[in-house]
């Protein structure tokens, strides 16, 4: 296919509100729909937007499995989408808000594939925020998971609380997540829900973006991916997670 042209169709759907075109439904291979999500990315950029960092999903194997994909899956984070913790944000104009609880890595060092391992990972990262990705249900993810790839996989922004340094010895996949939201205790769990250490998340981003010419910049965020299952949000909602020994990040829907 002339992934170019995907590419300008996709856009020029999107500036009509439409984020999965109904005629590339069951067309994309995963590969190609990487292409297009790249594609649209640098489009964002020559339109002005400044891009801020990466996330992955698709990080619990039980996930994969359901999608029967063999990896995670990886999109970008746009500076208009950064919060800070405490946020409110307005849902009028979301299609279907929820949130996912992550560890926000930041690097310190550029970090680019092949070949980088969980040390090389680790190495190349300064500081970790306690952070929620927002996500926003554009169309069918399940039924059209390479459109959805294609669309950034569900990303509309992210909220992060304050860093805290890191060093070599820092345990990420012991780290513990407590997510309340108006609250009540909705989940719990560790980092080594996240392909059994952050650290492996972000060493899978880096090589597989050098899959496509691409690599992580020092100060770039990344989104590790979620500890947790995704929870919805709907206005009047209070969602906060805490992370151990991290911090704490909270956000208000209206």
């Amino acid at each position: 296919m002339d992934i170019q042209a995907i590419v300008d169709d996709f856009w020029a759907c999107r500036q009509r509100g439409v984020y999965y075109p109904p005629q590339w439904f069951d067309k994309l291979t995963l590969d190609q729909a990487c292409w297009v999500q790249l594609g649209l990315l640098d489009k964002s950029i020559a339109a002005g937007a400044r891009q801020v960092g990466w996330k992955v999903g698709l990080t619990a194997a039980a996930i994969r499995e359901q999608f029967r994909v063999h990896e995670p899956v990886f999109g970008y984070l746009l500076e208009s989408g950064r919060l800070d913790s405490g946020a409110q944000i307005e849902l009028a104009d979301w299609r279907g808000a929820g949130f996912e609880n992550e560890l926000c890595l930041r690097l310190g060092k550029p970090l680019r594939g092949p070949n980088v391992d969980v040390a090389g990972a680790r190495a190349a990262v300064s500081a970790c925020h306690p952070a929620m990705e927002l996500v926003e249900n554009r169309g069918d993810f399940t039924a059209q998971l390479a459109v959805a790839v294609a669309d950034n996989v569900q990303q509309r922004a992210f909220v992060i609380g304050s860093g805290v340094p890191l060093d070599a010895r820092a345990n990420l996949a012991a780290v513990r997540c407590e997510v309340d939201i108006n609250g009540k205790q909705v989940a719990q769990a560790t980092g080594d829900a996240v392909m059994g250490d952050p650290y492996a998340s972000l060493a899978w981003l880096a090589n597989k973006l050098a899959e496509y010419g691409r690599g992580l910049e020092s100060g770039q965020y990344v989104m590790s991916g979620s500890f947790t299952r995704q929870f919805p949000l709907k206005a009047g909602d209070e969602a906060r997670t805490r992370f151990s020994g991290i911090g704490t990040v909270a956000l208000r829907a209206r």
